[in-house]
């Protein structure tokens, strides 16, 4: 490990419980405990917990923060109430996809916005250029390595949450966020996730959160690595950045579109706005190979001894108990059961163009 990758304050917990352990985005993270397939069915039918304290958590106050947030977001965040949390989009002037984050609503002219760990300087480099040009008003303040974040995911979670902290997180919907003490320490919290499964976020000091996490793990919570977290966001069929979009792709493409308000102004709006009239040439969609082989990343789908597409993403769902993908197609072949062939490592392999998301979760009746 190089001196400049940062060790979370769960670090030494990581390593004790055998995890192993890699460099990503600037901080060594857990990738898998035991298995892959153990730790994705701990979160479908229990609970598992993630450290994803290498995400960008970033304040900004002051009464330019709701214009600024609404300038650089595609969603409209400005009819954010108190105590809600929104998905969306932060687009440079072509409509390329910079990131995607969800912001939480804290007070009139107060806002947490979460990145992607990979994205976080330039999110900050995107706040400060606009902050400066339009939005003086505005203090940035990032916290990221201040604190820690863990994500508490599955069936469970929500009443395991509500035996640590007595003011009751299950109260909340989705996407509601809220504060709270537990062991005197107080957490931040909102009920958002990327598995597909009910859960929570926690935010708290650096030095709290091995205590939080060892809590955790007593009531029952499985330790959980990114590799598990990858299955089961694929499994929900939510993007990522860096695979199924970036900087060449916009929100429209992929399939995005309801975060994306175009009766307001913000950056790249005007292109996005003429790309919605005329449509899309391409469109992201959810493919179910035959076979073992495993499609993965810039893997190319065809059709006809013709180049339609590319794999974004791809990989074996436990849940499923079949392989699935992502990938980008040509707006000529969207439609759901067409048939088309994948180009696996020389191997073509038959697939069909599936419904999204490949999984979703039995709602409370």
């Amino acid at each position: 490990m190089t001196s400049s990758l940062n060790r979370t304050a769960l670090y030494d917990i990581h390593v004790n419980l055998g995890a192993r352990m890699v460099p990503f985005a600037g901080f060594e993270m857990p990738v898998q405990y035991t298995s892959i397939l153990e730790e994705s069915n701990a979160v479908r039918t229990k609970g598992g917990l993630f450290d994803v304290s290498h995400m960008g958590r970033i304040y900004l106050s002051g009464p330019d923060s709701t214009s600024l947030c609404d300038w650089i977001q595609t969603n409209r965040i400005g009819n954010l109430r108190i105590g809600r949390a929104r998905y969306s989009l932060v687009c440079n002037e072509n409509g390329g996809i910079i990131d995607d984050t969800v912001t939480y609503r804290l007070d009139t002219n107060r806002y947490l916005l979460v990145c992607n760990a990979s994205n976080r300087q330039a999110i900050r480099n995107w706040l400060d250029r606009w902050q400066k040009e339009k939005f003086p008003n505005c203090t940035i303040n990032d916290v990221t390595t201040e604190t820690v974040m863990i994500a508490v995911q599955g069936p469970h979670a929500a009443s395991t949450m509500d035996e640590l902290c007595p003011e009751t997180p299950s109260n909340l919907k989705f996407f509601g966020s809220g504060e709270g003490i537990i062991d005197g320490c107080k957490v931040f919290y909102g009920r958002t996730g990327y598995t597909g499964e009910d859960g929570f976020e926690v935010i708290l000091e650096a030095e709290k959160g091995p205590a939080l996490w060892n809590k955790l793990t007593e009531k029952g919570m499985s330790s959980c690595g990114l590799g598990a977290r990858d299955v089961l966001r694929l499994e929900a069929a939510l993007p990522l950045h860096g695979s199924d979009i970036d900087l060449t792709t916009n929100p429209l493409e992929a399939g995005l579109g309801r975060f994306v308000k175009l009766d307001k102004d913000f950056v790249g709006a005007s292109l996005l706005r003429k790309q919605n009239e005329t449509g899309t040439t391409r469109k992201l969609v959810g493919l179910l190979p035959v076979g073992r082989s495993i499609p993965r990343h810039d893997h190319l789908i065809i059709n006809n001894d013709t180049t339609i597409g590319k794999i974004t993403s791809g990989g074996y769902s436990p849940t499923l108990d079949r392989n699935i993908a992502l990938g980008y197609v040509s707006q000529d072949f969207t439609t759901i059961d067409q048939h088309l062939t994948i180009d696996i490592r020389g191997r073509l392999t038959d697939a069909v163009v599936s419904t999204l998301p490949f999984y979703a979760r039995k709602k409370k009746e």
